[in-house]
């Protein structure tokens, strides 16, 4: 017998599952879900109580025309425990709960007693003061007093906003300067950079007229033009520098010690006569003799 809860299951060879037919179900069919009472109600058929948390097999479906705020509304079938009755409620985004449709009430809703407290304080209140002008006066200055506080604590925040802002300006003023400086600086140093360039070329290279030519002469004193220029390299003169001149303190010192030692005398290869004319003698003949 084979496995009841297995992962992987067998298909066949032939296994096409594109014949396999799809339900068509409508758009917005109901689901059977597994929940629980989500509050404490009353069936309005026998009177029976529900509590909260018991669990009922209900059926789901989407509200159509309702939500809040592009937020779904979904209602909930239950039935009654001992009637069978038919119970809906469906969910309240606005209050974060549930709320109770058709086939029972709530036994409490806290926003419905937190409006109802809230209007009998005020019809309290009302009543009060029309019955005790000292009541009235009261209020009025307790609201008054309220109002002032709170248009105080309104300015102080404004004040402290203004104050961080104008830090902030301060501060974004200090470093645009600072930016500013270091920004002057780096050009005054390529300024004065570039200006010891155009004095070193200036004294190096110069500028002389160009050689007239005999055609060049007429046309140029007929029309009035301005000679041509043009850039030579100048010629050392005859106060050019010596080379040891140049050179730094320990090159001169390694200098004038190796003149003082001076290079030591090659030893010249003693030459044979008869090797320089290329005579070879045997070694018979070298006995002989």
């Amino acid at each position: 017998m084979s496995e009841r809860k297995v992962l992987n299951k067998y298909f066949p060879p032939d296994f096409d599952p594109s014949l396999i037919p799809r339900r068509r179900q409508p758009k917005n069919s109901q689901q059977v879900v597994r929940l629980m009472a989500p509050f404490s109600m009353r069936c309005n058929t026998c009177g029976e109580y529900i509590y909260k948390g018991k669990k009922f097999n209900a059926r789901k479906e989407t509200v159509e025309g309702e939500d809040y705020y592009g937020i779904k509304i979904f209602r909930f079938y239950i039935k009654c425990t001992l009637c069978s009755a038919e119970i809906t409620f469906k969910t309240d985004p606005k209050n974060t709960d549930y709320a109770a449709e058709h086939g029972a009430s709530r036994n409490f809703e806290p926003w419905r007693e937190e409006k109802a407290v809230e209007e009998e304080d005020r019809l309290a209140k009302l009543e009060e003061e029309e019955n005790n002008p000292m009541k009235a006066l009261e209020n009025r200055t307790v609201d008054s007093k309220r109002e002032m506080d709170i248009l105080d604590a309104l300015q102080d925040i404004r004040a402290r906003n203004a104050r961080n802002e104008r830090i902030g300006q301060s501060v974004d003023l200090l470093e645009r300067l600072h930016m500013e400086e270091i920004e002057t600086e780096e050009d005054r140093e390529r300024k004065l950079a570039e200006e010891e360039d155009e004095k070193l070329v200036r004294e190096v290279f110069a500028k002389v007229p160009a050689p007239a030519t005999s055609s060049s002469s007429g046309t140029g004193a007929s029309s009035g033009a301005t000679p041509e220029v043009i850039t030579v390299k100048r010629k050392a003169g005859a106060d050019e520098p010596d080379l040891q001149s140049l050179l730094p303190e320990s090159a001169r010192a390694l200098l004038s010690v190796a003149s003082t030692i001076g290079a030591p005398a090659l030893k010249k290869k003693k030459v044979d006569g008869k090797n320089a004319l290329g005579i070879k003698l045997k070694g018979k003949a070298r006995a002989k003799t």
